[in-house]
């Protein structure tokens, strides 16, 4: 067998697992709550109208946020976005969405993490983390990149 067959099977035995993987990922009880708290807001009406003004009011604090604190409206429309968000957090089901979201998302990264570092403990796993823990280029760890 040459190395080339080699490498062929192992990519398919390994596409084969990540498949094998993903479909015990989907079944699992922390997407199907995702997914069923995700229907949930779909299906809310006053949500969804709530989302769409959430948006309008993203887009003005974007156009502010060019110039920051200088723009005359910068923190009326930074007060807006948080005021929208806020009332959307009274929803039961805004609220689990976004639990269960994260409770996702800590599971995708938690396997993604064990992924790499049994190929590697030096191997970077990215995370959705906006406060990253440090480590890295400009995390105020030490940095290896050099």
């Amino acid at each position: 067998m040459s190395v080339s067959e080699i490498n062929t099977i192992d990519m398919a035995s390994l596409l084969g697992n990540a498949y094998e993987l993903g479909d015990m990922i989907n079944s699992s009880a922390d997407v199907a709550e995702y997914i069923y708290w995700k229907q949930k807001v779909e299906q809310n009406a006053e949500v969804q109208q709530l989302v769409r003004e959430l948006d309008k009011k993203k887009e003005l604090f974007e156009e502010t946020e060019r110039f920051g604190h200088f723009h005359p409206n910068y923190h009326e429309a930074k007060d807006a976005v948080k005021s929208m968000e806020a009332r959307l957090e009274e929803f039961e089901e805004v609220r689990r969405f976004k639990e269960q979201e994260q409770r996702l998302d800590n599971m995708l990264y938690d396997i993604s993490k064990m992924i790499a570092h049994s190929v590697s403990e030096t191997i970077k796993v990215p995370s959705n983390d906006p406060n990253p823990k440090g480590g890295g280029c400009g995390g105020g760890g030490s940095c290896s990149c050099g």
